[in-house]
């Protein structure tokens, strides 16, 4: 199931951090593995650093605590 297709019974915590991140770090893996299978292409390596970027917002917005 992704995330656009959940079904999230409560709202409050479909919309935490904790859970944001853990998106956020599953779609950073699945593209880098996308990346080692067909190398690299510069809209895959633009995604994988916005991806980074909102981890270190999300980060900083939690005081580390994820």
């Amino acid at each position: 199931m992704d995330c656009m297709t959940a079904n999230f019974s409560d709202k409050q915590e479909a919309a935490t951090p904790a859970r944001a991140t853990k998106h956020v770090t599953g779609a950073h893996q699945l593209l880098n593995s996308l990346k080692e299978k067909i190398g690299e292409h510069p809209e895959l390596t633009e995604a994988i650093t916005e991806l980074e970027l909102a981890l270190s917002i999300l980060t900083v917005k939690t005081g580390g605590l994820l």
